[in-house]
């Protein structure tokens, strides 16, 4: 269960401001500091803070030393901003909530005078099932959303829907939802690259079903095409299917090494990098003497691992200002539909070797 979240006193009078300025309850200008205070039932203090995040944030105008603030006019130029309840509907709840950047979102969509909260089912409690999903959106409620890698089917639904919602990761090309995420493609082209001038040949990628069906997504298609422009034989056996469960992933495994096993596996997430190398060192390969191995994420566990691991790497920072940028258009009334794509790089770790002979 997500732990609840305690407004502070300020934050509470904001909420309850900002709930009267949407209904109307204010026009034109609102009332002085000592009778919010008395209505709200808080300090002189408290009001104060409150008015001051109000105007900073656009929604109030001040009119000078001793004049109560003036509202703004609904849907016009400098239509007041109101603090949304942001809901973040994750792929996976438990293993996402320990991620880095998913708290920096969180705290940096707060610090903007909004509330973001993680739901508390994910997309796998909730068996990618569209039924499921939609009625427990519902159910919840939200000014909001935040989809975190979902399939093109789940985003088109979230598209659909009166509810602002946009895309961080995830199959969303060609829909219209606003969305934040990396473009991977030249860092899978450098990896690859790197592997073939390493003389591998046999390079398996594993990654999860939205990102291989109904069609590989960008930067799969992009890994096939670069290991075919390398000469190298395409086949599924460079992008298998697989039953995205914990036997399903260890089955897959056990299938890929029983007879000629890869050279080289690109793993698409932490978890599935590390339980990958469990699996090899439980059955005495070595890393990278038999086999080498890339994570096409970045984890904070990696700054602590000899040799480093080879991985693709990439700055938060734009990802999380970019939704932030969103969340604000959506409080001013304003359709904000674009998707942007930062930059990730491929980093050589010692992973990563030559084919040996034989």
């Amino acid at each position: 269960m997500q732990p609840i979240r305690l407004l502070s006193a300020v934050e509470q009078t904001v909420a309850h401001l900002c709930e009267g300025l949407q209904r109307g309850h204010w026009s034109g200008r609102l009332p002085g500091v000592v009778r919010l205070a008395a209505e709200c039932g808080v300090s002189k203090g408290v009001v104060r803070a409150a008015l001051q995040r109000l105007e900073a944030e656009g929604r109030l105008s001040a009119r000078g030393l001793g004049r109560s603030r003036s509202t703004a006019a609904p849907g016009g130029a400098g239509a007041p901003r109101r603090a949304l309840r942001v809901g973040i509907l994750l792929h996976e709840g438990r293993h996402d909530r320990q991620i880095g950047y998913f708290v920096e979102l969180q705290h940096a969509l707060d610090s903007a005078g909004h509330v973001a909260f993680f739901t508390r089912k994910s997309q796998i409690d909730l068996k990618f099932d569209l039924p499921r999903i939609s009625r427990f959106v519902g159910e919840t409620p939200a000014d909001a959303w935040v989809v975190v890698s979902a399939s093109s089917e789940i985003l088109s639904w979230f598209a659909a829907q009166p509810v602002p919602a946009l895309a961080l990761f995830g199959r969303r090309s060609g829909l219209p939802i606003a969305s934040s995420g990396l473009d991977k493609v030249p860092a899978f082209i450098d990896a690859t690259r790197q592997l073939v001038a390493l003389g591998h040949r046999s390079i398996v990628l594993l990654c999860r079903k939205m990102r291989r069906l109904p069609q590989p997504g960008r930067v799969e298609r992009a890994f096939l095409a670069e290991l075919a422009a390398q000469g190298c034989r395409v086949s599924a056996f460079n992008l298998p299917d697989w039953d995205e469960t914990v036997p399903g992933f260890h089955h897959l495994l056990g299938e890929l090494f029983r007879t000629t096993p890869p050279t080289a596996l690109l793993l698409d997430e932490p978890m599935f990098y590390f339980a990958a190398l469990q699996f090899l060192g439980q059955r005495n390969f070595l890393v990278p003497q038999h086999v080498s191995l890339v994570c096409t994420d970045d984890d904070p566990a990696f700054e602590w691992c000899q040799p480093a691991i080879s991985h693709m790497r990439w700055d938060s920072g734009p990802v999380i200002r970019r939704i932030v940028r969103w969340a604000s258009a959506v409080s001013e009334h304003r359709t904000d539909l674009k998707q942007a794509l930062f930059p990730a790089e491929f980093v050589t770790g010692g992973t990563i070797g030559p084919v040996r002979p034989g």
